[in-house]
């Protein structure tokens, strides 16, 4: 069983997924936020696929805890979602995850006109891996 890490934009969607013992997060793709109806039928067809069980979902926040105008938009986007999907989905701090995917692919030294393409689904890799990191941390805490 996988969890899918969800990067929330207006344009793009960027996804990626948990590794089957839930330990290691993976850039996975990208899915155009509009036409909804289509990315909806994207997403039931990829939570099948890959047996997710769990999704965790970016939510913006400013840097000093707060929440912003950006933060409504993923709020209704949750909202939208549960209507349909049946896993459960949870909300995630994404405080600097695209700046990080965009650090991480300069790096890399990957083209400016190719990191428009993978920052997406990078910033929900390293959501997603804040998440799985949390997770362990919990685990080893109360063993």
């Amino acid at each position: 069983m996988r969890i899918l890490g969800i990067d929330h934009g207006t344009k793009r969607i960027g996804l990626a997924l948990s590794d089957e013992l839930q330990m290691i997060a993976q850039p996975f793709d990208f899915f155009p936020a509009e036409p909804f109806v289509e990315f909806l039928a994207r997403l039931e067809e990829l939570i099948r696929e890959k047996s997710v069980e769990q999704i965790v979902i970016g939510m913006p926040r400013n840097m000093n805890g707060t929440y912003g105008p950006a933060t409504d938009k993923v709020k209704k986007f949750i909202e939208q979602l549960k209507e349909t999907i049946q896993v459960p989905i949870r909300a995630w701090d994404e405080r600097l995850t695209s700046v990080e995917a965009n650090r991480l692919l300069i790096q890399g030294n990957v083209r400016r006109e190719k990191r428009k393409e993978k920052v997406d689904k990078m910033a929900a890799a390293i959501l997603l891996q804040s998440f799985l990191d949390s997770q362990q941390v919990n685990l080893s805490e109360s063993e």
